[in-house]
């Protein structure tokens, strides 16, 4: 399967941002698909998933209540709508298929693969 991430930009702080992932190559309902997000001289970390259907999420707590991940499985896309954007949100996104859909992953080892990543950048 291919990952592609893409809507990233520079942005102010208070900025809105929407990412999305286009995904292809396998039956996309099938999945639950993720986001993460590396910043310069940290670790990736978690920044939310969304079951196959779209019907349960999960999020980092620093993300919580502006961050809103959504997906279309017609479209086979992923979408990560940020809003309120903190210079501390800085990073390279990257989304990401786990193919075990008995659980909402948070860790890095609980997905298959991830995509090419996309760059966000919050001026203060």
């Amino acid at each position: 399967v291919q990952l592609q991430a893409s809507g990233g930009g520079l942005v102010q702080a208070g900025d809105s941002l929407r990412l999305s992932c286009a995904a292809s190559g396998r039956t996309f309902s099938n999945y639950n698909m993720g986001w993460f997000r590396q910043a310069p001289g940290k670790e990736r970390e978690f920044v939310a998933v969304t079951s196959w259907n779209g019907g349960s999420s999960k999020y980092e707590d620093s993300v919580k209540g502006r961050f809103t991940i959504s997906r279309d499985n017609r479209k086979k896309m992923v979408y990560l709508q940020m809003n309120s954007l903190k210079p501390e949100d800085t990073a390279v996104y990257y989304c990401a298929i786990d193919s075990n859909i008995s659980r909402l992953g948070v860790r890095l080892r609980d997905y298959d693969q991830l995509g090419q990543g996309t760059q966000v950048t919050v001026s203060s």
